[in-house]
């Protein structure tokens, strides 16, 4: 499991481990949480001698490692992790013959593809991220056709959020926590999303499927779709308080915003306001999760109530800590050695 020790792989490690697998995780830091005796390696994913050590012996690859960041991350690094870090892994899996892989990717890669955005509809990225992420999938669709029996799995969610998450859901609760929060826009957008113990299930779910073969794409996002006010709406009520009336045009906010860009920027620190969030959060992100629905599975969790459960978990114990963000280097250096880059597979 790449990058097993963040907030996805905490979960996906206990739903692992309480099912009987031995997992091995590898990421550039060690859980902060009790891993239940998983072997632990500390290392990069575009350095190959580190994941063929990851590798060796294992029969799945779950692909979480990313740069994701809003902010603090140059464009070339987003391709450096996310493209480069894919294509090593795969190089991985053929020499040790792993034959089925699951690959978190993004909605980011359909960036400006008109609604209805389902898994067949045009991939239009407009970001770094999401265009490495697209990058990264064309590299496991290629080897999934590159060996007979191979199975790949892409999962597309949309904003994840929960218990133990420090990133957009966190910051919006705190914000609003701290009684300084401003309602950009009317908030009649709406926002897709995605609970962690829901996307976890799903992910499960769909990669033990006996007639998953190849190379399949499912969008992950929980329903019904919440509009921005009616997300708000509920945050203030599980914090006790009543969302204002009022709210400010979004030029005002991201002409605002601008200083904290700057400032992300020469401090490497992953800020809760930044441009790029304002315009996430007033921007209609509506996607469809049709496919993975019609599979027959069912989330376990409502999504009203996966908010709830995360304004709970604030109060109780997020309010007084902070998340760290661990930015991954720019360029790869691994145990003093430049790393080369790996070898290109060749669309069949």
């Amino acid at each position: 499991m790449t990058g097993g020790s963040g907030f996805l792989g905490r979960y996906f490690h206990q739903a692992l481990h309480e099912a009987g697998n031995e997992v091995i995780i590898l990421d550039l830091v060690a859980p902060k949480w009790d891993a239940d005796g998983a072997r632990v390696i500390q290392g990069d994913v575009r350095d190959r001698t580190t994941v063929d050590e990851a590798m060796r012996g294992v029969d799945a690859v779950l692909h979480l490692a990313a740069a994701h960041h809003d902010s603090g991350i140059d464009p070339s690094t987003y391709f450096s992790v996310n493209e480069t870090g894919a294509q090593v892994l795969c190089d991985a899996a053929e020499e040790h013959n792993v034959r089925s892989i699951c690959f978190t990717s993004t909605v980011a890669v359909y960036g400006a593809t008109p609604e209805p955005r389902i898994e067949a509809a045009d991939t239009r990225p407009v970001t770094p991220y999401g265009q490495s992420k697209l990058a990264a999938e064309s590299i496991f669709r290629a080897w999934s056709g590159s060996g007979s029996g191979r199975r790949c799995l892409i999962i597309r969610p949309t904003v994840i959020f929960g218990p133990s998450n420090f990133a957009n859901m966190y910051s919006l609760i705190r914000q609003v926590d701290s009684g300084f929060f401003v309602r950009v826009t009317n908030g009649e957008n709406i926002k897709s999303l995605s609970y962690v113990e829901n996307l976890i299930a799903a992910v499960l779910f769909l990669w033990r499927r006996e007639t998953l073969e190849g190379f399949e794409v499912y969008n992950y996002v929980d329903k019904p779709d919440l509009q921005t006010r009616e997300l708000l709406t509920q945050i203030y009520g599980a914090l006790g308080r009543r969302i204002p009336s009022w709210w400010v045009p979004e030029a005002v906010a991201l002409a605002a915003a601008s200083a904290f860009d700057l400032t992300a920027t020469v401090t490497r620190q992953n800020l809760a306001i930044s441009r790029a969030r304002i315009r996430k959060m007033c921007a209609q992100t509506r996607f469809e999760a049709d496919k993975v629905l019609a599979t027959g599975f069912t989330p376990p969790v409502p999504l009203t109530e996966g908010i709830e459960r995360t304004v709970r978990w604030y109060l109780q114990e997020g309010r007084d800590h902070r998340g760290t963000a661990h930015l991954p280097p720019a360029e790869l250096r691994a145990k003093g050695r430049r790393v080369r880059p790996p070898t290109q597979f060749a669309e069949e």
